[in-house]
């Protein structure tokens, strides 16, 4: 997972950081506490490479929030706030890790139902058995269905009884009583009894099939929350540039004494409260939890 060692990377230099700071008497080199000069140097590179994703992005035509996160983090390790950059570093690069499993989880499914797609299908003519493609298979063939094998295709049982595992397509953890009259769906399993059955939906319209490709289709396309959090990013960072900077002109107008970074302070603060952690998050997360209770 691309993301992933980013995420351990900053969460063991907060580990250090934090025993820096809080064992050792935060030790510094100079004036620089030697925590924050570790927690800087990784939110430069982590700025710099995000930086380079979101041109990308923008070049696709899409805009996302993770931009104001990339400002906050610039505008506290300006200030000297090195823990609140940490903190909205383990966010972003929290959220993207997260993202990277469920991706991979998805891709992993889809192998595996690609995998354990049907292939290859008994047909009965003229009372043979002949051996052919799924694909080739028409509507009002019968098609044998043996002990221990997949339903190639969606049909209706014409002879005989048995039991079917369906648990890869309805969840169910009990195999299903079928007998003669009763629906098959593709890829559920056949128990310890033969049966006959004629086909009722060709290959590509079967429930298996139905499936993969509703997998394929939600791997390509992202969720509708992400694309709303998307939407809504362009305003919601121009509103929050423009309270960010009324707020260090305002420092600069009733209290000059502050001085730039005094000022630039205010700015900062504004950015670290828009900034759209729980958002950039809550996606991802929704995404896992989602995938687990399927």
């Amino acid at each position: 997972m691309r993301h992933q060692w980013k995420f351990f990377t900053i969460l063991g230099i907060g580990v250090i950081a934090a025993i820096l700071d809080f064992l050792c008497g935060a030790p510094k080199i100079g004036t620089w506490p030697i925590s924050g000069i570790l927690i800087d140097i990784f939110g430069i590179f982590m700025a710099i490479t995000m930086l380079r994703e979101m041109i990308h992005t923008l070049e696709s035509g899409r805009w996302g929030v993770d931009i104001l996160a990339i400002i906050a983090v610039v505008s506290t390790m300006i200030v000297g706030d090195y823990w609140a950059a940490w903190m909205i570093l383990i966010m972003l690069t929290g959220g993207d890790s997260l993202e990277d499993y469920a991706t991979s989880q998805a891709d992993k499914e889809l192998r595996s139902l690609l995998q354990n797609s049907p292939r290859i299908a008994d047909r009965l003519v003229n009372g043979k058995i002949e051996e052919v493609k799924v694909d080739d298979l028409k509507i009002g063939d019968i098609v044998l269905i043996k002990p221990g094998s997949q339903v190639p295709v969606d049909g209706e049982i014409i002879k005989g009884n048995s039991s079917f595992d369906q648990s890869s397509l309805t969840g169910e953890s009990v195999p299903v009583d079928k007998k003669v009259g009763d629906d098959l769906m593709s890829g559920s399993i056949n128990g310890d009894a033969a049966v006959e059955m004629k086909v009722t939906k060709a290959a590509k319209d079967s429930e298996y099939q139905s499936i993969v490709a509703l997998v394929k289709s939600s791997e390509a396309k992202p969720a509708k929350f992400v694309k709303m959090a998307d939407r809504y990013a362009v305003p919601f960072t121009i509103i929050s540039l423009i309270i960010g900077i009324a707020a260090m002109i305002t420092s600069a107008v009733t209290n000059p004494a502050l001085g730039w970074q005094g000022h630039f302070l205010r700015f900062a603060q504004v950015m670290v409260v828009a900034s759209p952690c729980p958002l950039l998050i809550a996606a991802p997360v929704a995404m896992v939890s989602g995938m687990s209770s399927m």
